[in-house]
């Protein structure tokens, strides 16, 4: 007997990967719904896709801006040709995505349908003028930027990342009340791209909250110093209002002083929220509070109902959308045969493009901090950039990149703060899933690069491990 599954989302990373998985189950009827126009999904269409595209642009001009070497006038930016390059490679992708959906389409029992879904009672969907009763629903619709509840904001226009993400012309001068993953893209990018002079919100005494502090000190002087950006540090926003010139002004408790900001434009990249208020999800018997959604990605109060990706409100970093949606595909299939769930627990592997992606910072599995909350004896190996003579020789020689390790020798986890982190976070990642002996690691003779560092870092350990 053949089981029904309602994917709600179907164009996202975390609703592709579900509806992969379940169209080559047999027994399963699945119907995918999504009313994107045009559908794509968010991280192609309002995210990470895109971010790194305008981020290219400024990073140009800022490599450029750094090399005393080079000669002549600094190159303004075409923020015209900015956008329509990334539209133009976003809609590609998108339709790339597209693609793949209504391939799953043409398969026996699949249903795609282009409409708007919402709840009207425990697992029954209005789609259109349907109305669905599927035995399973996998919801899968993303987030949505979060807007502070401040006094004041419903009145003064605040750009948000999908904003600037489509915006050809700045004002001379911006305030930005948000400094985690999306500001940390996106501020520099105002600054080099835009030109604009920035005074940036930041609620503790550093940003990059998943690192050791030092890596949040470094991230920090590197953009005062690199950028001419004003972060100030234990500072909370307390009003908005729009001025008689028409911009904005910010009132702000700094470290215990009240200040007043004004300037052109605020931006909030105050994070991302689970994009459920239109689902109505009032007519069922689910409750969207904390914890609402267990390691098996089912929901509270409804084991049929499974949530992934950003919509839950766990982690919303696009591989983990992805792995969630595998989850509940498995966990749909386990159900059905009275088998017990699958727990997703992974191991934490984060990338942010910070620094125009010149000065990346990476984290993969347990920082000194994680390691100590968790109880496990460790030791700590820290260099910095500038000790490894190649980052130089790429003009960028700030940051500084950590490793910890077991008592036994295990790698157990790997932050970087430097050029060419993103890269090699992939590479730690496999010593840190494997459980590698940081001993075992080979410490191979070749032309010098970057990952140098992580040479350095295994030797360093070993050589602590030895004492």
């Amino acid at each position: 007997m053949s089981v029904h599954v309602a994917v709600v989302g179907a164009y996202g990373s975390a609703g592709v990967a579900a509806a992969e998985q379940l169209a080559d189950t047999p027994k399963i009827e699945l119907t995918l719904i999504d009313d994107g126009d045009p559908g794509g999904g968010l991280c192609i269409l309002r995210g990470c896709m895109p971010s790194k595209e305008v981020l290219s642009a400024a990073e140009h001009r800022f490599a450029a801006r750094h090399d005393d070497r080079l000669n002549g006038s600094l190159p303004d930016i075409d923020l015209e040709a900015v956008i329509r390059t990334k539209d133009e490679h976003t809609s590609n992708f998108a339709a790339h995505r597209r693609t793949a959906v209504e391939r799953l389409e043409q398969r026996d029992g699949v249903t795609l349908l282009n409409d708007t879904a919402r709840f009207v009672d425990d697992r029954r969907l209005a789609v259109g003028d349907r109305i669905l009763d599927p035995d399973y629903v996998v919801i899968a619709t993303g987030s949505t930027a979060n807007i502070p509840s401040l006094p004041g904001i419903g009145g003064t226009e605040v750009l948000t990342s999908a904003d600037v993400l489509d915006t050809t012309a700045f004002g001379k001068t911006g305030v930005v009340m948000g400094f985690g993953y999306v500001g940390m893209e996106l501020v520099p990018y105002l600054s080099e791209a835009a030109g604009m002079d920035l005074t940036v919100i930041e609620h503790d005494a550093r940003p990059l909250d998943e690192a050791d502090a030092a890596f949040g000190d470094a991230l920090l002087e590197y953009y005062r110093d690199a950028f001419d950006i004003d972060v100030l540090a234990h500072a909370e926003e307390q009003r908005i209002e729009t001025t008689e010139a028409g911009g904005v002004r910010l009132h702000v408790d700094h470290d215990g002083v009240k200040k007043t900001i004004e300037a052109d434009q605020a931006f909030a990249f105050t994070g991302r929220r689970p994009n459920i208020d239109s689902l109505g999800l009032e007519a069922t018997s689910l409750d969207p509070g904390r914890g609402w959604v267990d390691d098996s990605m089912r929901a509270r109060n409804d084991d049929r109902v499974f949530v992934v990706g950003d919509a839950n409100g766990k982690e919303p970093i696009l591989h983990v959308a992805k792995e969630q949606g595998a989850t509940a595909a498995e966990n749909i299939r386990r159900h059905r045969n009275g088998d017990s769930p699958a727990q997703y627990r992974n191991i934490h592997h984060h990338v942010v493009f910070s620094g125009l992606g010149v000065l990346p910072f990476a984290r993969v599995g347990h920082s000194a901090a994680s390691a100590d909350a968790a109880g496990l004896s460790h030791h700590v190996i820290t260099r910095e950039a500038a000790s490894d003579g190649v980052f130089t020789a790429k003009n960028v020689p700030e940051g500084l990149a950590r490793l910890v390790v077991g008592v036994n020798g295990t790698i157990l986890g790997y932050q970087g703060l430097h050029y060419h982190a993103d890269a090699m976070a992939k590479t730690m990642q496999l010593a840190v899933e494997g459980e590698m002996q940081v001993s075992d690691v080979p410490d191979r003779a070749y032309h010098p690069t970057t990952p140098e560092i992580l040479d350095g870092l295994f030797r360093d350990a070993a050589a602590e491990l030895a004492t």
